[in-house]
């Protein structure tokens, strides 16, 4: 299938899983960081860390989670703002750099979730396989990654993402997910080893610029499937069992604040009860400002209130 503007580009591919290559790369890029993040602390606290580790840890990990929450989520999945070209660019490419895969793709996959929430067709509830203890422990390792892993109800983009799939710069970007995947796990030892002018800190850059600020971000996305589909307050009548998680909100940037996403999807802001942190929407209303961002849709008193459910 081609897409308006791509002239005669080959088309993109969006099977569900590939063959065995691309299934091997999904459990590298999902294992081998985990892996690297369970010895972090003892590897921190025997000093192999430097003040352009953290740098590097940070940014990045600001930068891919700003990508997903802010770009692929509430923007591209929701249109909750829509986008100047440069920042619909920065924020799709952002969002490849965190390595959940191709823009379309994850569109696709979380409209789907949307449509389907905690039922039957589902990518990734964590109540699939019923509602006693075995059957929810089962279903949230499978809502957390086992989905991931093994591709089970993935989404059609043709159906669930035509208009992306008619944005030629998302196509692109898309297409060339592979190579920002490279420019995702080599930055950081590129520029660590700059900064420092040394292979240690090439070596360090990537244990924490990459192994680490990927596992915590990809198992911080994860959480949002799994534990706020199981746990959390409901301030908001939605249709699911999607609950806040308040200890979430930072490191997620705001998108733990799920109870209220799913009962206002297409919201800018997740975060609207008195003293939630919502930086993602931060973000937004920055962009607002700069006139990157425009036709934001803002939390509506009234449509809330609408929304409310019995408080005990």
């Amino acid at each position: 299938m081609t897409s308006a503007g791509s002239g005669d580009s080959p088309p993109v591919e969006f099977q569900a899983v590939g063959g065995r290559f691309e299934r091997a790369l999904i459990w590298v890029f999902i294992v081998l960081p985990t892996l690297g993040l369970l010895p972090a602390i003892f590897i921190a606290w025997g000093g192999w860390i430097g003040w352009h580790d953290i740098v590097l840890l940070v940014v990045f990990y600001v930068i891919t989670t700003t990508g997903i929450g802010v770009g692929y989520h509430r923007c591209f999945t929701h249109g909750a703002f829509k986008s100047r070209r440069g920042l619909k660019i920065a924020l799709a490419v952002a969002g490849s750099l965190a390595l959940e895969g191709p823009v379309i793709r994850w569109v696709a996959d979380h409209r789907k979730h949307h449509k389907f929430s905690d039922r039957d067709g589902d990518p990734h509830s964590p109540w699939r396989y019923g509602t006693s203890a075995w059957a929810v422990t089962k279903g949230f390792v499978f809502a957390h990654v086992g989905w991931v892993l093994w591709g089970q109800d993935r989404a059609d983009p043709k159906h669930y993402a035509p208009d992306l799939l008619a944005d030629p710069d998302l196509v692109s970007i898309s297409r060339h997910f592979r190579g920002l995947v490279a420019i995702s796990l080599l930055a950081p030892a590129v520029i660590g080893g700059l900064l420092d002018r040394s292979w240690h800190a090439a070596a360090t850059g990537f244990f924490w610029g990459t192994l680490v600020r990927i596992a915590l971000m990809h198992h911080v996305t994860f959480a949002i499937n799994s534990i706020c589909h199981v746990t959390g307050d409901k301030p908001f009548a939605a249709r699911d069992r999607s609950g806040n998680v308040w200890w979430l909100a930072v490191l997620s940037q705001g998108e733990s604040w799920h109870n209220l996403h799913h009962a206002d999807p297409t919201c800018a802001r997740h975060g609207v009860l008195r003293g939630q942190v919502d930086i993602n929407a931060w973000y937004i209303r920055l962009f607002e400002r700069f006139g990157w961002a425009y036709d934001v849709k803002w939390p509506d008193q009234e449509r809330l209130e609408k929304k409310r459910t019995a408080i005990a």
